[in-house]
């Protein structure tokens, strides 16, 4: 209990700080939620991954170099490019094509893990893949998300301290997973009898943050749902199927293709959300419209996986079967 209050206390030391980092101008009133809530939020979810995390599942990335290095390809390289393909495509409004690559640069997270796990892909290198990435977005988001403000929204792009919002990432998910991982490594009952806790509330978490960010931006959604929604899927389906055939082209066997296309095509839509809010608040209060593509993301990568999921399964069991 004492270090549950101690790391929960630790988390808020750090939302408030991203915030003063993050922060370009004072506002007459502060809005909670954007400000603490969400940020709040998803340092726990971070923590929540830290916390099932260990060295060891970085050591994956010198063992299995070739279906890391693809993987990692995937999301930091053809990621991007698909999804400005898509944003330019679609004819996205610039706020929009905005959060669309900002999705499009977040890492996965536990949500992945899980996907691969239902799938009978490899939960190590999936774990891996969450690990690295996750640091290494610190970097790649800001970067990226710079430029496309640039492209997409010209003129009217707010201003975006790059190095702020790379320390402001740094604070929000990599730190957390740390501290989640430093708690797994010196004090292993403590991490295994908070793990089912942490995980429920940050899965609850991750509910009412999609929920939020499509509710309080419900009328852009409307408006827009005929480009945004095909958008989101098409994205989401395009790195699911990059990502399992670029495996089968290195001869990757089947548990570590499913793995490799999982973590290709699901992004961690609760970073997608913060950040948006971060970078632009709504005038009304609200979630910003920038957060919107990762929240529609957050319902409808579950219904474009499942045929994906039923597939795997169902091939698994049947290996299976023939094999006995």
């Amino acid at each position: 209990m004492r270090g549950s209050l101690v790391t929960i206390t630790v988390l808020i030391a750090l939302v408030m700080v991203s915030s003063s980092v993050q922060a370009q101008e004072e506002t007459e009133e502060d809005n909670v939620i954007i400000d603490v809530v969400l940020p709040l939020a998803l340092a726990f979810i971070m923590f929540s991954l830290g916390l099932g995390l260990t060295t060891g599942d970085f050591a994956l990335v010198f063992s299995e170099p070739r279906a890391f290095t693809i993987g990692i390809v995937n999301q930091m390289l053809v990621l991007p490019i698909v999804g400005f393909s898509i944003a330019s495509l679609a004819d996205l409004d610039g706020e929009l094509a905005v959060g669309l690559m900002i999705l499009a640069c977040c890492p996965g997270g536990v949500t992945s893990n899980i996907l691969t796990k239902l799938a009978k892909g490899d939960t190590a290198l999936s774990i891996s893949y969450t690990a690295v990435v996750s640091v290494v977005s610190v970097i790649t988001l800001p970067l990226v998300v710079g430029f496309s403000m640039d492209h997409f929204m010209g003129e009217s792009a707010p201003s975006i301290d790059i190095i702020g919002l790379g320390i402001t990432m740094f604070l929000l998910t990599t730190l957390p997973v740390a501290i989640g991982m430093s708690i797994r490594a010196t004090k292993p009952s403590t991490a295994e009898s908070i793990d089912r806790g942490v995980s429920l509330t940050a899965a609850v978490l991750f509910v009412i943050i999609v929920l939020a960010a499509i509710a309080s931006e419900w009328d852009t959604l409307m408006d827009n749902i005929g480009t945004l929604g095909p958008s989101v899927v098409a994205l989401n389906a395009l790195m699911l199927t990059i990502g399992y055939h670029s495996a089968k082209l290195l001869n990757l066997e089947p548990s570590r293709a499913t793995t490799v296309s999982i973590e290709s095509g699901i992004q961690n839509a609760t970073v997608g959300i913060t950040v948006g809010g971060l970078i632009l608040a709504s005038p009304s209060g609200g979630l910003s419209t920038l957060s919107l593509p990762s929240g529609v993301y957050g319902v409808l990568m579950y219904i474009v996986i499942a045929p994906f999921l039923y597939h795997r399964i169902s091939s698994s069991g049947d290996s299976e079967n023939s094999d006995n």
